[in-house]
């Protein structure tokens, strides 16, 4: 393999990279998301500098991802947490926990997203819907809510799908060192909402020493909503360089 071969590889291994170039397009995702109420010193331990934690809530996500160009079918499970920089408002993403290796390769390598390998899924049971996470053989998160109970504007899905998205990507070097620790910003594009609704909701989170979840308490449930789109996840950018900042 020449020089030039090498350079062009965008992925690992070169020469069987474990995902496909993007732009990746999810048709038919379905979310659901719980907001809850949390402990705000519990908050302010896991939101890094520069962003600010604006009030103690964590959004807690189930998402089935039934056809995605270049990651397949999978889902995931994790915590969002509301989140402002310099002002603008959007969510950092804590915790993401999924069953299937190209989107947590492709996700960790390409935008810093914390996915780790677990076990997801999403269950239509009569007139509710069940979420439950386990690691391993351990029951970590379980969410019931009411299937279908009331509609919510497709406006208001997409214009919370366009809040800028935060990461921290973290790359070691060779020794094991930090390389690259970075505050990146992503976005949703090409919003379809295809359905919404909001019901009645619960949630439990149990302790573990890995899939740590139940870190960030569940104080209060304080809404729902189940929804089906669309959308193109877009590529990041760097709006904070650790590395080059002296503090």
């Amino acid at each position: 393999m020449k020089l030039a071969d090498v350079r062009r590889s965008y992925a690992m291994p070169i020469t069987n990279p474990a995902y496909p170039p993007g732009p990746y397009r999810f048709y038919d995702r379905e979310y659901l998301i719980v907001t809850y109420r949390t402990d705000m010193d519990a908050l302010r331990a896991v939101v890094p500098e520069p962003l600010e934690v604006t009030e103690p809530l964590v959004k807690y996500e189930f998402i089935r991802m039934p056809d995605s160009t270049g990651f397949g079918d999978y889902t995931e499970s994790g915590q969002v947490i509301p989140v402002s920089l310099d002002g603008q408002h959007g969510v950092y993403v804590h915790s993401m926990f999924l069953d299937d290796d190209a989107p947590i390769a492709g996700g960790r390598e390409i935008w810093g997203f914390p996915k780790e390998l677990a076990n997801p899924k999403i269950v239509h049971e009569g007139e509710v819907i069940i979420g439950k996470l386990h690691y391993g053989s351990v029951l970590c998160a379980v969410m019931s809510m009411g299937y279908k109970h009331r509609p919510v504007d497709h406006d208001v899905i997409a214009k919370s799908l366009a809040a800028p998205n935060f990461l921290v990507k973290v790359i070691p070097h060779v020794d094991a060192t930090p390389r690259i620790c970075e505050l990146v910003q992503y976005g949703l594009e090409d919003v379809v909402v295809k359905g919404a609704w909001e019901s009645q909701v619960d949630l439990e989170l149990f302790r573990h020493t890995i899939c740590d979840v139940a870190k960030l308490p569940v104080l209060e449930v304080v809404s729902s909503v189940h929804f089906i789109a669309d959308l193109t996840l877009g590529l990041g950018k760097v709006v904070h360089d650790y590395m080059a900042d002296p503090a």
